[in-house]
């Protein structure tokens, strides 16, 4: 199946150009307007030949506030800066401290020992799509998306897999792709994923971590992917409903968004 293609950027982990995924009925996205990523904190903006071809006009950060002074972002030329925090200045045990929780081993086993570290992240999931600060944020990412003139548009958390993948989840979905499409280009991002976090949990290994801790919190699992469309589900009654109710979304920037995003294939 299809899904996006990685960008063989030098500086940015995890860069992929969703253009081209499948739709189903002959349909595709466009190419080169929507980009997911990892943080831009070690972008070289003037020697990474891959991130300045792109021509980024705006840069969706969707990381907490303690996140963006820890690592802030390196734009690319001539882009701005759009901040739609997910989590907020509360983020618990989520995608927000991975690399605490790596770099911390008694800590990580205190806190997700014991099978707990895979059903507090599917937690994280559901708030991604419940928390009223969490509906915010994509409301106002799913605004920025659907205006022209702010594309292309490069989106990003920090690894690009958790709050980038829900992101994402919602724009393939209102562009008509089905579950399925979703879901491989959702567990696509874990080679990348995979290969940025190698260091930090070798040495969490070394230094005793346990690994199926590790596995947890860097992958991207099927099961996360579900909490979060259950949640939708239960709540909402599906996309339309989170959309219209939860995200307050316009009917017409979703319509702009399929319009824009959506060729044939």
């Amino acid at each position: 199946m299809q899904t996006a293609r990685a960008v063989p950027a030098s500086t940015v982990v995890n860069l992929r150009d969703l253009g081209g995924i499948a739709l189903g009925r002959d349909l595709r996205l466009r190419q080169g307007i929507l980009l997911r990523s990892g943080q831009l904190s070690e972008l070289d903006a003037e020697h990474d030949m891959a991130v300045a071809a792109l021509g980024i006009r705006t840069v969706v950060d969707l990381r907490t506030a303690d996140e963006r002074r820890w690592a802030p972002d390196r734009l690319p030329t001539g882009a701005r800066l759009f901040v739609a925090d997910v989590l907020g200045d509360d983020p618990g045990v989520s995608p927000a401290r991975l690399k605490v929780l790596l770099s911390d081993p008694d800590g990580a086993a205190r806190l997700l020992g014991g099978g707990r570290a895979e059903e507090l992240f599917a937690q994280t999931y559901r708030k991604l799509v419940l928390s009223p600060g969490a509906a915010a944020a994509y409301r106002a990412f799913l605004d920025t998306a659907a205006d022209p003139h702010a594309r292309p548009l490069l989106f990003h958390c920090a690894t690009g897999k958790d709050r980038t993948g829900w992101a994402t989840a919602l724009l393939l979905m209102t562009a008509g792709a089905s579950r399925e499409v979703v879901r491989a280009e959702f567990l696509a991002v874990n080679h990348a994923v995979r290969a940025a976090f190698g260091p930090a949990v070798r040495r969490f290994l070394d230094e005793g971590g346990d690994p199926d801790i590790a596995s947890a919190v860097i992958e991207a699992r099927p099961g996360y992917l579900e909490a979060a469309l259950d949640a939708m589900d239960e709540r909402w009654g599906g996309l339309d409903g989170y959309l219209t109710k939860a995200l307050r979304l316009p009917p017409a920037v979703a319509e702009r968004l399929r319009a824009d995003l959506v060729l044939p294939a």
